[in-house]
């Protein structure tokens, strides 16, 4: 996932460990490459845009290439610096986040996966990261499989973060990229996932 939702991490929170699907097909308009944030104008969805040939034939994630004849990278640093500017913690995650951004990864999986680690060490969350070795259609019974139970089409009615202060608004968002909750409460962060 891109910049994953909250909710992904309440669950990673009570996992013993994190397995990623690494052998599914790419699934368009899912969290695979897209994030939800908090502006001044309200919720804005932030896209990568990526090459697929011919969009008939299922591509595994793993191959799906990030486009960067678009300026992605400069309009989602620049959207987050407007939203998450003011926030108390965003100059203590910033940097980290920014050299990522200026980072050309092939693939949006790599891309994925290193922000994924980047939040796991600013959470201070210890968790074992693995890759699936195929796909399963049904997975052991010991494995909950959010694969497709977040998704930005679905409302989550697994998220059990509690309401916390955000930089805009007067009603708690909820949904949003985790950014949200780092760059507005820091190292409380894992706290309120808990």
């Amino acid at each position: 996932m891109y910049n994953p939702p909250a909710a992904f991490f309440w669950h990673a929170v009570r996992s013993e460990s994190i397995q990623l699907e690494a052998h599914e097909n790419y699934i368009k308009q899912s969290y695979r490459n897209r994030c939800h944030v908090l502006t001044a104008h309200g919720v804005q969805q932030l896209s990568v845009p990526v090459l697929r040939g011919n969009s008939k034939i299922k591509t595994p994630i793993q191959e799906i290439e990030i486009d960067y004849s678009q300026k992605w990278q400069l309009v989602h640093w620049r959207t987050i610096q407007a939203a998450y500017g003011r926030a108390p913690y965003f100059e203590f995650y910033s940097d980290y986040l920014q050299a990522i951004y200026e980072q050309q990864h092939k693939f949006l999986f790599e891309l994925n996966v290193d922000l994924l680690k980047l939040y796991l060490k600013l959470l201070k969350l210890n968790k074992p990261l693995n890759f699936t070795q195929d796909y399963q259609v049904q997975v052991p019974e010991n494995v909950l499989d959010l694969r497709n139970r977040i998704h930005p089409k679905i409302s989550t009615d697994n998220l059990h973060v509690n309401p916390y202060t955000q930089v805009f608004g007067k009603q708690f968002v909820p949904e949003l990229s985790i950014i949200d909750l780092l760059f507005t409460q820091g190292p409380a962060s894992l706290s309120y996932l808990q």
